[in-house]
């Protein structure tokens, strides 16, 4: 990391409301340990606060279905290049229900904002799933989403609090992979993502 990582315990000379900050993250990732992610938010302890609140509404408060919010932010990851995020979700977006074959199209379709939807259409996604991937498409690389996009979402069933969720979502996982990929937080910056096969064995 271009940082080194703040302790996993509040130092000694921290601010009186730092291990509370300390304790909410803890609680949030219970049973597991901080994660580098963590350890690196950590150097603004209110900072780290305010995106355990944000990011744990997001994970564990939503409504939409966890599959198709997983699969949006491998998406993410695939678009951003960032590593520590494709290898942290992308096992999710499969125990969320997201088959194999699914996930291989998010990670090697290209970008739907080029224009040509031609791969997209005879993909093994979905229609929910594909209208999710041109949607996270165009909020990740052209921000701007078309009418025709955005309507797709509510086509194939999507109700107007799914559509905030996903929409945070998208948008809260670009925040995640920019701070990621910026600082090299988990050293993957120049490592490959793990592929989907691998993946799938680890699962098994």
């Amino acid at each position: 990391m271009r940082l080194p990582y703040a302790p996993s315990t509040p130092p000694p000379d921290a601010a009186a409301d730092t291990a509370d900050i300390y304790a909410r993250i803890a609680a949030r990732r219970n049973p597991r340990p901080l994660i580098p992610l963590d350890l690196s938010l950590l150097h603004s302890p209110p900072v780290a606060d305010g995106w355990n609140s944000f990011m744990g509404a997001i994970r564990s408060r939503t409504i939409v279905d966890s599959g198709i919010l997983e699969l949006a932010v491998c998406r993410v990851a695939v678009l951003n290049h960032a590593v520590y995020e494709w290898n942290a979700h992308a096992p999710l977006a499969l125990k969320g229900g997201v088959k194999a074959e699914e996930l291989q199209a998010a990670r090697t379709l290209p970008s739907t904002t080029e224009g040509d939807l031609a791969q997209l259409e005879s993909s093994a996604l979905t229609p929910q799933q594909r209208a999710v991937l041109r949607y996270t498409d165009q909020m990740t690389r052209s921000i701007t989403v078309q009418d025709e996009v955005f309507a797709q979402l509510q086509t194939v069933g999507f109700n107007d609090r799914e559509i905030v969720e996903l929409t945070t979502g998208i948008a809260g996982y670009n925040c995640v992979s920019r701070f990621l990929v910026a600082l090299d937080v988990g050293e993957n910056n120049g490592r490959e993502m793990k592929s989907v096969d691998e993946l799938v064995a680890a699962l098994q």
